[in-house]
Parts: structure tokens; sequence; C-alpha cells
């Protein structure tokens, strides 16, 4: 059975699963649903149609389900998907969906959202993310698993970068040691990513290349294909960015 503190506000409607704990003076609107063995700590706002994947804990004062902070919103029934496992600490806020979005703002399995985060709406982000303090996403933004944001991090969907620009100087190592990688698949990547960005000929060139000596790599190939999922001039902007070269 659910345990509910007296002073908590359940709105007709709400659906609560089993074995779930709602602290003190929480909030619950009638379209969300709360999975199996939630825990929220108390002060906790949960409003829209909004569903909380099993066992996740939520903190004081987070706000989940709220309207997207979109001027083209029309009020519309949009959605907010938690998954299973997540822990989401004291301000975090994330938003529904719009209309000519996404209609959904989608969170995975097993994430990290650290104090004051937010991820507005329409947003897809993967299973096992951290996001440290303050970090935010802008609408319509997409994350893989595993991605990990340094704390007051910015990602949004569209944008001019200004000023001093930070160069690429190395793989995550110490990330891919945590995700079980071997170390003869790292000694490779560690080629093929000297070979992309420090060999010689023109950027374009050493990818070809990379791919067609190291096609049959899954992690290689997925890094090749990061790069050349993005558009010219958006290839060409961080090559500049990262090399320091000239246009």
């Amino acid at each position: 059975m659910a345990t509910i503190d007296p002073t908590a506000r359940i709105e007709a409607g709400a659906e609560v699963g089993k074995d779930v704990s709602i602290g003190p003076y929480c909030v619950i609107g009638p379209q969300a649903v709360i999975g199996d063995g939630c825990k929220l700590i108390s002060h906790v706002h949960v409003s829209g149609h909004t569903t909380i994947g099993p066992r996740t804990v939520l903190y004081p004062f987070c706000s989940l389900g709220t309207p997207p902070q979109s001027i083209k919103y029309r009020g519309g029934p949009t959605r907010l998907v938690v998954g299973a496992d997540c822990e989401i600490r004291e301000g975090a806020t994330i938003n529904t969906g719009t209309e000519d979005g996404r209609g959904m703002t989608e969170i995975g399995d097993r994430c990290f959202l650290m104090v004051g985060s937010h991820v507005a709406h329409d947003c897809k982000v993967g299973s096992d993310v951290i996001f440290a303090n303050n970090v935010v996403l802008g609408g319509h933004v997409t994350t893989g698993d595993f991605v990990v944001f340094g704390g007051q991090a910015a990602v949004r969907q569209f944008g001019l970068v200004q000023g001093p620009l930070a160069r690429l100087i190395g793989l995550n190592v110490v990330g891919m040691r945590r995700r079980g990688f071997p170390k003869a698949a790292i000694q490779g990547l560690r080629q093929a990513y000297e070979a992309m960005f420090f060999g010689a000929g023109t950027f374009r060139e050493r990818v070809d290349a990379v791919a067609a000596s190291h096609g049959d790599d899954a992690l290689i190939g997925k890094v090749i294909a990061f790069i050349r999922s993005g558009s010219q001039s958006l290839t060409m902007a961080v090559r500049r960015a990262l090399l320091d070269e000239e246009p």
C-alpha cells in the first residue's frame, strides 16, 4: 500500500502505484501516474499528463509536468514520461512537450538529475544520463545513453556561439573505463581519433580514410557516424572550433 502524508494533496484521477511513499506537502495532479515503489520526499509537484516510472525518487521542490515554456504552446494535452529508477534532486524542473514538437518530453531509465537542472519541452533524454547541478536543456534536444553533463552546462537545439572556444584535446578515457570498454578498444579508438583530428589532409579525407581502414570496428563506426550525421555547415563550424582552423 502507498504511504501518503496527511498534508499531501492527491487530486482525483491520479494513479498511485504500490509501495509508493508521498511525503509532506506534495501535490499530485489528476492526470499524473506514479509508478510502483516511487518515493516523493516532500514538497514535490507533479502535474499535467505525467508518468513517473517505478522506483524513481523525487526530492523536495522539484516540479514535473508543468506546461512548456514556449510561446507556441496552445494548451494541448502533451505529455511527460520519466523512466524507472531515476533520481531527480532538489529544484529540478521538467516540462511536457508541445503540439508542434514530439508532443512528449521523455527521460530514460536510471537517470540522475542534480539540483536545479531543467529539461525543456520535447526533449528526449536517454538512459543512464547524469546532469550535474544547474544543467539545462532547451526544447527539442536529444541526448543518447550514458551522457554526462558537467555543472552549469547549457544545451540548445539551435544557436550561435560567441567567445572563447574550447578545443578537443583527448578522449574521455575515464568514462570509457567506467563503462567497461576493454583496453584494446580504447587504444584503437585513440588511434582513430588521432588520425581523424591530427593527421594529414582535410578533415573529410581523414574521416573517410579511418572509415575505410576501421569500418568494421563498432566503436569507431559510432564516432564516424556521429561526425557524418551533422549538416555541412555544422561540421565545418565544429572542425574550426576544435582544430582552430581558418575559414
